[in-house]
């Protein structure tokens, strides 16, 4: 593990120490917000909250099979070293933020240049915070090493009085796509999917998820905070992110598939599996979602991912209880969605119940292994970020984390997109295929 201070030095997270300072302020522009932080930067958007982040106060590098256990070392050892005022606003608390590659033999980021940047784990606590609820608003600023106090107290002077001259947000256009470049081709994905849907016929299987990247050329690189602003507009009940380091592409989109919310003992997670379009008219529409209501591959597949979060949740759980099966309307696509809820049989850390969650077998597979290794023999590229565990975490254990679908990766005048497709025994890859043009759907939109 490594464990960075704000000034670049490598310590370790027991020797970190810092403080946070915290102040209500008047709300302001996400966008304009986002402009004015340099990088690294972020931006984490649900239902109830918009949170805007820039500069590293700390960071928490990990890699390999343990990177889940430490990077929760490393965050109770740095919050452990941190001075925070009582009485600190609890929308306003110091939250460490981040998320892990999807593999954890992630591909070294020095030679698989599509994820420079982004290594098997990485956790950062902004210097400068802006979190903005229905409640109200807050910067919360964070320092590390001498004078920690005293810095934090200066950043929130300064932002404070940046606060009230931003520019007015100005929404630039889509840059638009000169080329696309997919990952495998059609006939490549045919191939694919046959051998998949044989290994599940052979009992080797029960569904494996299989992604295809699509790499597209754009006649300009993209205004990220413009395509945010949109995205939050299009699907406000997703959740919206950006996470964009020091050096490398910017990785953000708007996904709907909750991971994990830990709050105390509390958790709330869902499955999300089995897919149809939207229709053009009501009465479509509605045909489409009882289609998909009733598609019995779809429904299959919807419960192998139920059935295997139950499991998953079994040995820390006191209870368990799984909602009804619904359907869940996106702008250009519909899901079957269950939620399950449970409460924990002791204190477990949020990081905890994200290892034992990840991957859900609707990005990756069951068995997990055996649908993991698939994955790593046929995808032809390296998923990285993709269709992984991105999120926050606080001095408590508790968080939530997203699964990083319905994303793009931007660097300059290119961006790769990601979408895959569950696989069981009676699939047909042209169907699958179609799936994943849905899938592609939200982000496309934002190029276009």
């Amino acid at each position: 593990m490594e464990s960075v201070r704000g000034d670049g030095q490598t310590v370790p997270a027991s020797e970190l120490t810092g403080a946070v300072r915290f102040r209500p302020v008047d709300r302001t522009s996400v966008g304009s917000f986002l402009q004015a932080v340099a990088r690294p930067r972020l931006f984490w958007g649900d239902a109830t909250t918009a949170i805007v982040a820039g500069g590293t106060a700390a960071m928490i590098l990990a890699d390999g099979h343990d990177r889940f256990e430490t990077v929760r070392d490393g965050a109770k050892e740095l919050y452990d070293g941190l001075v925070v005022p009582m009485g600190t606003e609890h929308d306003a608390r110091p939250r460490l933020f981040g998320g892990f590659a999807f593999h954890q033999g992630h591909v070294d980021p020095g030679v698989e240049k599509t994820w420079h940047g982004y290594p098997g784990a990485r956790f950062v606590l902004p210097s400068i915070q802006l979190t903005m609820t229905a409640q109200g608003a807050w910067l919360t600023a964070a320092a590390t090493g001498t004078d920690a106090g005293a810095r934090a107290e200066a950043a929130l002077d300064e932002w404070e009085d940046r606060l009230t001259s931003l520019p007015a947000f100005e929404h630039e256009g889509r840059p638009g796509i000169v080329a696309k470049h997919p990952t495998p081709s059609k006939e490549g994905w045919r191939e694919q999917v046959m051998a998949a849907t044989e290994k599940v016929r052979c009992g080797d299987l029960r569904k494996v998820v299989l992604a295809q990247s699509l790499a597209v050329d754009l006649h300009r690189p993209i205004d990220v905070p413009s395509a945010l602003g949109r995205l939050s507009e299009t699907y406000p009940d997703c959740f919206r992110f950006l996470f964009e380091p020091a050096v490398g592409g910017t990785f953000f989109g708007a996904t709907p598939e909750r991971l994990v919310t830990l709050e105390g003992k509390n958790v709330q997670t869902e499955a999300l599996a089995g897919s149809t379009g939207r229709g053009d008219t009501q009465e479509e529409d509605e045909w489409l979602a009882a289609e998909l209501h009733g598609s019995e591959k779809d429904v299959h597949e919807h419960e192998l991912v139920v059935e295997a979060i139950r499991d998953q949740l079994a040995p820390l759980a006191a209870d368990i209880t799984t909602g009804s099966r619904t359907i869940r309307k996106l702008d250009t696509v519909q899901h079957l969605q269950t939620p399950i809820r449970a409460e924990l049989n002791r204190d477990i850390h949020v990081l905890s119940l994200v290892e034992a969650l990840h991957p859900t077998p609707a990005v990756g597979g069951l068995p997990p292994d055996d649908a993991l290794r698939t994955i790593r023999e046929t995808e032809a590229f390296d998923r990285g970020w993709y269709a992984s565990p991105i999120g926050w975490l606080d001095a408590d254990g508790n968080g939530t984390f997203a699964v990083a679908i319905r994303s793009a990766l931007a660097a300059d005048d290119t961006a790769t997109l990601f979408a895959g497709a569950g696989i069981v025994g009676d699939s047909d890859p042209d169907e699958e295929y179609d799936e994943l043009q849905l899938k592609y759907g939200p982000m496309l939109d934002e190029l276009e």
